[in-house]
């Protein structure tokens, strides 16, 4: 069974930072690109940031620049760190993996950007 725990969201301060960890099982983790994606209300799902197999990394305009994603084959993990919040960085933040056809996705994290 394909898990993605993803853990690390929460209220955060305009200006502060926060990192967000993805937990994989149940699949060849070191092979798929692993993708970090948000969605904030009344808008639509948007990719954040991803990471390939070959630890390539592509951001979005939105974060680039003030964030990083990185991941770590043997603990099956992927990080997301952000900083430099602010209020538009509050959305639901999920995990994604994928291999070919084979997509997973895991439960969302909210995240607040609030005073």
């Amino acid at each position: 069974q394909v898990q993605l725990v993803v853990s690390g969201g929460g209220l955060a301060q305009p200006g502060g930072s926060l990192r967000l960890s993805c937990t994989a099982s149940g699949i060849s983790f070191s092979f798929y690109k692993m993708a970090w994606y948000r969605q904030a209300p009344g808008k639509q799902r948007e990719m954040v940031a991803q990471i390939t197999a070959d630890r390539r990394t592509v951001y979005s305009d939105s974060v680039k620049g003030r964030s990083t994603i990185s991941r770590d084959n043997s603990e099956k993990k992927i990080f997301l760190q952000m900083e430099r919040l602010s209020p538009e960085d509050t959305a639901v933040y999920y995990c994604n993996a994928v291999l070919q056809t084979r997509t997973h996705w895991g439960q969302g994290t909210q995240v607040t950007v609030s005073s």
